[in-house]
């Protein structure tokens, strides 16, 4: 299924709630990030492992019977809107053992009748069966008075009526409004992962593979289609029959009823269609070449060729699941299937190639090859999580795209596998359990771990085991020693030599929760170093003694080569391993895992890091740009738990003002932010605005806030952070470029980039006079569009000036203007977080009108919620005491517009921001002091390099 969906970038690791202890996180969820959810994920919870079994209690199938062919016939009314649907399948199976009952799945069909079949006999008549339901398991039992007997084949045919589901999920009822405000309403599919019995009774189970011949009847206005092309010769009319699949699995069935409208085009001799609704083919190009190339990537780099006769893509307006890899048909939430140079930004075209990227892998990675059980969802999520990535670098090598894997999936991985309990390979069985595996541990971290061990064996060696995997076992299923059946062999026909064999090395990692934290401690005197390892948590007290075999290799500023990201050594599954034939000298840096390819995080000792952090101020690109960017990330982690001081983040950081790459600065950012949001209540505030300025400037400079053709395609990404950045901490520069950037668009129409366009409001209207203000707030209640209003709402919220605020928050309670209820609950949402001016202009408002924005949407407690979400933002003694004074003042005149814990949760969310700063405040303060008397951190980083020198050679000299 889809994985996680991106669009505005950076991807990772962004500003962490102020309510909450800071912390990089994953990247927050927005309009375009949510992919693949194909479960409740309100369901998420710690899941007991148990053994995988087919006892009397187990939800799964008895293994009496299997499914040899289906025939689905359908009849559909959709065109109407109607919902009932009715069906015919005709099941052809195999009995395996003796039984008198067949046992398939079902969910919410009625008035079903059934008959079976002998094929074993030509003069066979249908006989009806008894048909039963047990409606927790989903079972539809059809018993038989006879012994079905081993070996027999019979056919099974079961007519039923149903509705079309209303909430996304199995065969359900979607619709679109066109310019016209005509409805127009179509039927479609999400099957993954037990859906498929909806539609038709079943064995929905992945390795329960069979062939399918669908035939859909419907209005002769529309249109059908499925996983095939359609049977010219069998079809007619509003009667369209689909040529029979190949052997597949029931959640990756999928059709389509509707009056689509496609663009198409053909590579290599396979066909393909993108479909969305009408008047919108203008926008379908971008999908339609992206599939192509992808598919065509893919094909090439696996050696195996794409299975069946066509390819089809179709954005759906209702579609919960994001993206869904239907073999020959995928499916998507339909703005990921339009982009245009003139409307979309950069972000979007990246990411609609990286969800095609992402399905177009499951066409091999779960359709051609499926998994034996959910067991094993990680393999092939995990594929298509990294392949998504792989694909587009083949396809767009321009783009640099593993950057955006290092700072969306790898370190989401790393973050959340330092908490969730559950490993890769984990026994599910009920629906719930099978959705709540859809998440990090099925997606981000296995697409980590393989692009460790696809590094770790070399490309040649891990494409080569692809090949044989997906060759030995298509039109079947597997598990995860398949895989590494498949690996194992390419390391022996290449002459791979492995310390340990490949089932060892990766179980190690599929079946154990968490990653290992390395601790790295260096002999000086002999150039050798020694790797501890323990698995990392979050709470580095926790006691535990999980262990790993670990591919490792090195850099030094000797030789700082990372063309080679193949494993120099594999630490045993021990607590620590000695690499004794190293030879580094004492003034060298040594940098473990090449190109950050490895899934785990390295600590090292102060000497080590001042020597890293010199070398990064002195010859910032001998370290690989993604070990830049995760230098500073694992440094936060380990700051953020108590492992090291904040002088050495602060001093890998200091670097910066020589950085151009968007992975560094897109992890620079994350922190920076997390670090302003606290101590912009700070006396001393200035130390750290300065600070950032210095850093930011001379790049960001370089860059400005206008695109420029032919420049690299990540300065789009870039450029985006950096004036969100230099302009949040109060760049001049940003403020005139930005300010300059707004006006030539308000007054002459220069048009802003799309890309740039939330970033260029936002920027521009903090120190703006009062017509720009105004001409945005008149456009804000001028537009129809959804998407501009957001903007423009945001960006008034970044305005500096108290006055403007006043006014712009004052719109909220005036009932003339187009703002919706929910527009007006928000307004003040927009700028309480963006720092001290915006917070003291919202308790400045609600002091003087509380009761009146209490009464905007009394049954809500619209006063209760922003007080909330305000004392999250509240980071110095004054601002609390002003908030505590509004709260006791709203209690004692209004209680009503109050929740009997208000002010109990306003305390808690205060106290956990004055909890950050008594732990964090004063070292990142007395950081910044020095550096400003010193002028740089340099100074001290290289006194202590030549003070760690002078004790080596007096240590020599005495021995």
């Amino acid at each position: 299924m889809a994985r996680w969906i991106v669009n505005s970038l950076p991807l990772l690791l962004l500003l962490v709630a102020v309510s909450q202890q800071a912390r990089l996180i994953s990247p927050p969820v927005d309009e375009f990030k949510q992919l693949e959810t194909k479960g409740d994920q309100s369901l998420v919870r710690y899941i007991e492992p148990r053994a995988d079994d087919n006892s009397v209690d187990n939800y799964r199938l008895p293994n009496n019977t299997v499914p040899i062919s289906y025939n689905v016939e359908l009849w559909t009314e959709v065109h109407k809107g109607t919902r009932d649907f009715r069906g015919v399948v005709k099941i052809d199976i195999q009995v395996v053992e003796d039984t008198k009952t067949i046992t398939l799945h079902y969910r919410q069909i009625n008035e079903f009748t059934a008959t079976i079949q002998s094929k074993d006999s030509v003069s066979s008549q249908p006989i009806a069966v008894v048909g039963s339901t047990e409606t927790k398991r989903e079972f539809l039992l059809l018993t038989h008075t006879d012994t079905l007997k081993a070996g027999s084949n019979w056919t099974v045919t079961i007519s039923y009526t149903s509705r079309l589901r209303e909430d996304m999920g199995g065969f359900y009822l979607s619709s679109y409004t066109d310019d016209n405000g005509t409805v127009h309403y179509l039927a479609t599919t999400q099957f993954e992962s037990t859906n498929a019995r909806h539609a038709f009774p079943c064995y929905d189970e992945p390795a329960k593979r069979a062939n399918f011949t669908i035939t859909i009847h419907h209005d002769p206005s529309y249109t059908a289609i499925s996983n095939m092309p359609v049977d010219a010769a069998k079809s007619s009319s509003g009667n369209t029959v689909f040529q029979t699949t190949p052997r597949m699995s029931t959640y990756l069935i999928a059709f389509i009823v509707s009056d689509f409208e496609s663009t198409g085009g053909e590579l290599n001799g396979l066909p393909q269609r993108v479909f969305s609704r009408k008047g919108r083919q203008s926008e379908q190009e971008w999908a339609l070449w992206s599939g192509l190339v992808v598919e065509s990537s893919l094909a090439k780099y696996f050696g195996v060729p794409f299975a069946l006769p066509k390819l089809d893509q179709a954005g759906i307006p209702d579609f919960s699941a994001g993206a869904m890899e239907n073999w020959g048909l995928a499916t998507y939430r339909e703005q990921y299937m339009w982009w245009t140079k003139e409307k979309s930004t950069i972000n979007l075209k990246t990411n609609i190639a990286n969800i095609i990227g992402h399905e177009y892998t499951h066409m091999w990675f779960g359709d051609l090859v499926s998994i034996k059980w959910w067991t094993y969802l990680w393999l092939k999520e995990g594929f298509a999580t990294l392949y998504s990535y792989e694909s587009n670098d083949i396809a767009f090598p321009e783009w640099d795209t593993y950057q955006i894997f290092h700072v969306s999936d790898y370190n989401t991985a790393l973050i959340n596998d330092a908490s969730l309990s559950t490993p890769m390979s984990h026994y599910v069985q009920t629906p719930s359990e099978i959705s709540n595996r859809y998440g990090t541990i099925s997606y981000a971290k296995p697409a980590s771990v393989l692009y460790m061990l696809k590094n770790a064996f070399t490309d040649a060696v891990f494409r080569r085991g692809l090949n044989l995997y997906l060759t030995k076992h298509q039109f079947n299923s597997t598990d995860e020693w398949d895989l590494f059946a498949s690996l194992q062999s390419a390391v022996n026909e290449l002459s791979l030599k492995l310390p340990f064999s490949v089932a060892d090395i990766f179980s190690s990692w599929s079946k154990q929760v968490g990653f290992p934290l390395l601790t790295v401690e260096r002999n000086y005197d002999a150039g050798t170093f020694t790797v501890k390892q323990q698995r990392f948590l979050n709470n580095k007290t926790t006691v535990n003694t999980d262990t790993w075999y670990v591919p490792i290799n090195y850099a030094t500023a000797s030789s700082p080569d990372y063309r080679q990201t193949k494993a120099s050594h594999y630490l045993p599954k021990a607590k620590e391993h000695t690499i004794s034939d190293a030879k580094i000298a004492s003034s060298d840096w040594l940098l473990l895992n090449k190109q950050s390819t490895g899934f785990y995080r390295i600590l090292y000792d102060e000497r080590n890091y001042r020597l890293i952090a010199q070398g990064l101020r002195d010859r910032p690109f001998d370290f690989h740009t993604r070990n830049r960017a995760q230098l500073m990330h694992d440094a936060y982690r380990f700051v953020d738990t108590g492992r090291i001081s904040h002088s050495i983040l602060l001093d890998l950081m200091s670097y910066l003002r020589k950085e151009y790459q968007y992975a560094p600065w897109s992890t620079a950012n994350s922190i920076l932010n997390i670090y302003d949001t606290y101590l912009r209540g700070d006396a001393n505030y200035a130390h750290f605005r300065e600070f950032v300025i210095e850093l930011v400037e001379d790049i960001f400079v370089k860059l400005g806030v206008n695109e420029i053709p032919g420049e690299h395609y990540l300065n789009n990404y870039l450029r985006v952070t950096l004036v969100s950045l230099a302009c949040q901490v109060g760049s001049t520069e940003c403020y005139k470029q930005s300010h300059r950037k707004l006006q030539l668009y308000l007054q002459n129409g220069v048009v802003i980039e799309p890309t740039l366009r939330t970033q260029a409001y936002c920027a521009g209207l903090r120190q703006a006079e009062d017509t720009t203000f105004d001409s945005v707030l008149k456009a804000l209640f001028a537009s129809t569009n959804g998407n501009d209003r957001s903007i423009y709402m945001s960006s008034l919220g970044c305005m500096q000036n108290a006055n403007q605020l006043k006014r712009f928050f004052e719109t909220s309670l005036d009932k003339s203007n187009s703002l919706s209820t929910f527009e007006r609950t928000s307004v003040l949402d927009t700028a309480h977080s963006r720092g001290e001016i915006g917070l003291t202009a919202s308790l400045d408002f609600l002091d003087a009108n509380w009761k009146a924005y209490g009464d905007l949407n009394p049954s809500e407690k619209p006063l209760d919620d922003v007080l909330r979400r305000i004392a999250g933002s509240v980071v110095s003694e004054s601002q609390r005491n002003r908030l505590n004074a509004l709260v006791a003042k709203i209690k004692a005149s209004g209680a009503e517009y109050l929740k009997d814990n208000t002010e109990t949760a306003v305390q808690n969310a205060m106290k956990s921001n004055f909890d950050w700063l008594n732990v964090h405040r004063q070292p990142i303060m007395g950081w910044l002091a020095d550096y400003r008397r010193n002028g740089s951190s340099s100074l001290s980083a290289s006194l202590f390099v030549v003070l760690a020198a002078l004790l080596s050679l007096l240590y020599h000299g005495f021995h």
